[in-house]
């Protein structure tokens, strides 16, 4: 079978079902793992990441039920019994990365192509020797990595361009047997820390977090086993509600809990600033997308929300004005060089759009159907179907199967919600 999908210009109308956080299913997973006794995630994504870290932390000492959608897990943190493989996440790399050093034991973790050759773990690595660990990289800056505890706490100071490593330090030290201080330089995507922080606060465990600068840890935290439901992803939302705006369409949301951490619900107001129209149902949890035909262009300063910098430039082609957006440097060292893959690709469509260093500028373009690629990149290949919709002529997309990462069975909801594809 071929991984593509070709997109028809298409109207949208009806309902859809946002699946479940990615992130909020690995933290949830990962301080299961930590706990006493049994933890129950109802609503978790069925994802290769999530199959990931169900498979690195029972290697780490845990056990795992699987029914449904539903996992128990009975926490358990011990040797690992063979290689980790991360497969394409970051965050496995780096969560557990982080997490092992609190054994006093060696562990291997490797990845696929990307995290072999894309996805740095410098910042990682330098934090946890700095805490008394040991740690090192089998390859450059990248995986494989070797990590052997115990953490011992202490103070450390780490580049935050990109959360995880941060996330994973702050992770690694709530469980450390002394108390840590990790200062942070360069300080990037916090709404990140926030989602982390936010686990820390529904645990019980103790931090302070100075401006993202400083984080004082006193370590030897205890968490019992807990129960929680995966809201949907915020992250994935904006797909299908970028889907409406571009398509002039009518479409409603569901399974979204307006009060969860995420932080690409920023987008929400930036998208209203540039004209969208939305009807709200907290109690509900759904969201309308009302019918919207002018959207004008922005200043963007993509940093709280950098995982919508291959969506943005998208809806930016069906605006009235030009839109510029800054602040995403981060994104080059994702999946894919997220800067360049969705520049080079909305050319091929006829955008006007040039490529800056840490973002771009994009002029209101008329999109004609091409044949486009995702770099094996699952946000490339969200982004690039909604282009698709609003374009002239039929689009190709070619290897589409990564969307599996975030948004399972995303083709045959938008099919279901009128979009013409084969």
């Amino acid at each position: 079978m071929r991984d593509q999908v070709t997109i028809y210009p298409s109207r949208l109308s009806g309902e859809i079902t946002i699946p479940p956080s990615k992130s909020q299913t690995m933290r949830a997973l990962l301080f299961a793992s930590l706990a006493e006794g049994e933890s129950v995630i109802k609503s978790s994504l069925p994802s290769p990441d999530t199959k990931a870290m169900i498979k690195a932390i029972s290697l780490l000492g845990s056990s795992i039920q699987e029914q449904n959608q539903e996992l128990k897990v009975i926490g358990g943190h011990t040797k690992a019994s063979d290689i980790i493989d991360a497969g394409n996440s970051g965050q496995i790399l780096r969560f557990i990365g982080a997490v092992s050093a609190l054994l006093p034991s060696y562990t291997v973790i490797t990845g696929d192509h990307s995290l072999k050759t894309r996805r740095p773990v410098k910042p990682l690595i330098d934090g946890l020797n700095q805490l008394g660990a040991f740690a090192t990289t089998l390859h450059k800056d990248h995986a494989p990595i070797l990590i052997k505890g115990p953490l011992k706490g202490g103070v450390a100071t780490i580049s935050g361009e990109d959360s995880q490593p941060v996330s994973g330090l702050l992770m690694a030290a709530a469980f450390a047997h002394e108390s840590s201080e990790i200062r942070v330089t360069s300080i990037g995507e916090t709404p990140w820390i926030d989602l982390t922080l936010s686990w820390f606060d529904r645990l019980g465990i103790t931090y302070h977090n100075n401006c993202y600068q400083q984080y004082q840890i006193p370590g030897r935290s205890q968490i019992k086993g807990f129960e929680y439901t995966v809201a949907g992803d915020w992250s994935s939302a904006l797909y299908p509600l970028a889907a409406a705006l571009v398509t002039q369409s009518e479409v409603t949301l569901h399974g979204l809990d307006f009060q969860d951490a995420q932080g690409d619900k920023k987008v929400m107001d930036l998208l209203m600033q540039m004209g969208a129209s939305f009807t709200l149902d907290e109690k509900a949890r759904q969201l309308t997308v009302k019918r919207s035909s002018l959207l004008k262009g922005q200043t963007i300063d993509v940093s709280p929300f950098v995982d919508a910098i291959t969506l943005l430039p998208v809806i930016a082609c069906y605006a009235t004005t030009p839109t510029v957006i800054t602040g995403g440097k981060i994104t080059r060292l994702k999946e894919s060089d997220r800067i360049h893959a969705i520049v080079t690709e909305l050319k091929k469509m006829g955008a006007l759009i040039e490529e800056k260093e840490d973002g771009m500028i994009i002029t209101p373009s008329t999109l004609y159907g091409a044949h486009v690629n995702t770099y094996h990149d699952h946000r490339m290949a969200l982004a690039l179907s909604i282009a698709a919709l609003g374009a002239k002529g039929p689009t190709t997309i070619q290897g589409v199967g990564v969307v599996n990462k975030s948004f399972p069975n995303y083709f045959k909801e938008l099919k279901r919600l009128g979009v013409h594809l084969e």
